[in-house]
């Protein structure tokens, strides 16, 4: 199956780069829509027809708003950086419980200078949070059989931030004290530019999302949803 994204893509976010305006957005809109928005909803659409067969409870929703794709205006509300666009595709894959990108997912994401997916949970909100803890310290075992997967950490490495010290609560001399002290848990597999136009691309993200079973499992239990 051909790739849904072309070189144009990449393009027209370096152009939003060096002209992050509502003019110049205004103006190249339909480029937008055509370059961007349209190959990256053609991927979703094909992502749904394989997301059951490794994790059927995350959702693809190929929808102009409020799907899998996310929104190209930034909230500038109360940042200082006022420019209004993002300058990124971000593509989440939601588990069927999760509100927000801050819920475990699965995560597609393209800018100039990057292309990488993902898998896990970002910025686990404080019960989430304490429940993956709490979850390696009572069944290290399994977090370990998950963390050290081999098919896994042939695709994916464990990344995000984490703090200085051993979060309050937890044994400083725990076998797992670094990973207890995560504040994401999250996984990422870097790749090419090239391999956005290559055909294998829609093969290679879903070989790659399945890879990340062990850990996306681990998660959800530990979080109080299904796998």
């Amino acid at each position: 199956m051909p790739s849904p994204f072309k070189p144009g893509l990449v393009g027209f976010l370096q152009d939003l780069r060096d002209n992050n305006n509502r003019d110049w957005f205004a103006e190249n809109k339909a480029r937008y829509e055509s370059e961007v928005m349209n190959p990256a909803l053609a991927f979703i659409t094909s992502m749904a027809d394989r997301l059951p067969g490794f994790a059927p409870r995350f959702n693809a929703v190929a929808k102009r708003q409020g799907g899998s794709l996310m929104r190209v205006y930034r909230d500038v509300r109360f940042s200082r950086n006022k420019e209004p666009y993002k300058t990124n595709v971000g593509i989440q894959f939601r588990h069927e419980a999760g509100r927000d990108v801050h819920a475990p997912g699965y995560y597609f994401h393209i800018d100039p200078d990057s292309v990488f997916i993902a898998a896990g949970i970002w910025h686990p909100d404080r019960d989430a949070l304490a429940g993956i803890r709490d979850g390696i310290v009572e069944h290290p075992r399994q977090w370990r059989n998950a963390r050290d997967d081999k098919a896994f950490r042939k695709n994916f490495s464990l990344a995000g931030s984490a703090l200085k010290r051993p979060p309050r609560g937890y044994d400083p001399e725990h076998a797992m004290i670094d990973d207890l002290k995560r504040k994401d848990f999250i996984a990422v597999c870097n790749l090419k530019h090239a391999d956005l136009y290559k055909h294998t691309i829609l093969n290679r993200v879903e070989r790659n999302f399945a890879s990340a079973r062990p850990l996306m499992r681990f998660l959800c239990k530990a979080t109080g949803v299904r796998f």
